[in-house]
């Protein structure tokens, strides 16, 4: 798994990369109250807004952490958007990327690394 400043983690599966927020993120960010997730087919630059997650402490957008075309979205957060804070690395994944460049994940953090990062 690799890991971004923004607390999200990504998971390589078959050519496609799984996105998800972090253990951390999903602490900070409290109750879940929705999720508004991408459109199958989209197609994302690194740093585009593509998913929005709204709290009881905050609405924080999430950025495409790299360049590629949505493959597929986890719709199952938008009837339990709780996923995300009950197994964010797991059931409460967000999307998964058809990635433009496999080699852009070599720039992000590794476990060990986020871990020292989220302190």
């Amino acid at each position: 798994m690799k890991f971004t400043e923004e607390h999200l983690w990504m998971r390589v599966e078959d050519d496609m990369v799984i996105v998800g927020i972090t253990e951390f993120a999903a602490a900070e960010l409290g109750e879940i109250a929705f999720v508004e997730l991408p459109e199958e087919g989209d197609a994302v630059a690194r740093d585009d807004d593509c998913a929005v997650i709204e709290s009881d402490k905050a609405s924080s957008d999430i950025l495409a952490p790299i360049a590629g075309e949505i493959a597929d979205v986890n719709t199952a957060l938008t009837k339990n958007p709780g996923l995300l804070v009950d197994d964010p690395v797991g059931d409460g994944w967000l999307f998964a990327i058809m990635p433009e460049d496999m080699d852009e994940l070599e720039e992000f953090m590794s476990e060990g690394e986020y871990k020292k990062f989220a302190g």
